[in-house]
């Protein structure tokens, strides 16, 4: 293969060139800072940014851009700003795991059974959901505090890590009395250990009561199907329509604690 006289000048100079070389960046960098930061950016800003940097190198190539001329061209500055605007906004959309909530003391529950649901579910939903101790609007304009609690909440609210996690815990046990009533009788007696249990109502508490309910997974373990009903867990992996990172690694975690004492 013969290269053309003026490669390297054209490898670093033309706009073509930085507009593949972005195009790769852009399809490689959200799997990369997944990797290293464990940060879930969102798909669809690094799929725009790779089709104009396509659209980019694709006009460049028609363009006549003087590459034999000696001066600084525009095309390596054009490159590096792209690539710093795209990765600043899609880190600064990006969602990580958060770390686990204190568990609230057992001895405020008022059933065993409760305290031991409890002592997986808060550690499980917190770990999820993010822990904010100061009020503050949720994108729909909703006052919010804590792990996403928002009945009561006034502007200037603030509260412990300590007391967020006992407000978590009543909010938990809210979700999974509701979710109960979707159990039959055989299911709650036989088929709801501590560890399942908070599986299943840590759905409910990101999907809603009604949803996890109705969802093939609950029908799956109403009928015995206990490896079943854990692996439909993890089909609730999206939001807005696609397939979230985030989403896909809680529903594995909350897969992996329903199999606990599967055989």
């Amino acid at each position: 293969m013969r290269l053309i006289e003026n490669a390297g000048a054209v490898a670093r100079r033309s706009h073509s060139m930085w507009g593949f070389y972005l195009t790769g960046v852009f399809l490689i960098l959200p799997d990369l800072i997944w990797v290293v930061a464990g940060i879930d950016t969102n798909p669809r800003i690094w799929w725009v940014a790779a089709f104009a940097a396509w659209i980019y190198g694709m006009i460049g190539r028609l363009k006549d851009q003087g590459i034999d001329r000696t001066t600084v061209r525009s095309a390596p500055l054009i490159g590096v700003l792209a690539l710093v605007l795209v990765a600043g906004g899609a880190l600064a959309t990006g969602q990580r795991a958060h770390d686990p909530a204190p568990v609230a003391p057992a001895v405020s529950q008022a059933q065993a059974a409760e305290a031991a649901f409890l002592d997986v579910a808060i550690p499980l939903v917190s770990k999820w959901e993010g822990l904010e101790t100061e009020a503050y609007r949720d994108p729909v304009g909703i006052w919010t505090v804590c792990y996403g609690e928002t009945q009561g909440v006034q502007p200037g609210d603030q509260y412990t890590a300590e007391q967020c996690a006992e407000m978590l815990g009543r909010r938990i046990l809210e979700y999974r009395a509701g979710l109960h009533r979707h159990f039959t009788a055989d299911t709650r007696a036989r088929r709801l250990p501590p560890t399942r249990d908070a599986a299943y109502s840590s759905l409910a508490y990101n999907v809603g009561v009604s949803a996890a309910g109705k969802s093939t997974a609950t029908r799956r373990l109403n009928a015995g199907d206990v490896p079943g009903g854990c692996e439909a867990l993890t089909w609730w992996n999206k939001a807005g329509g696609r397939v979230l990172r985030g989403l896909v690694n809680r529903r594995t975690d909350e897969r992996r604690l329903c199999m606990v004492g599967v055989a």
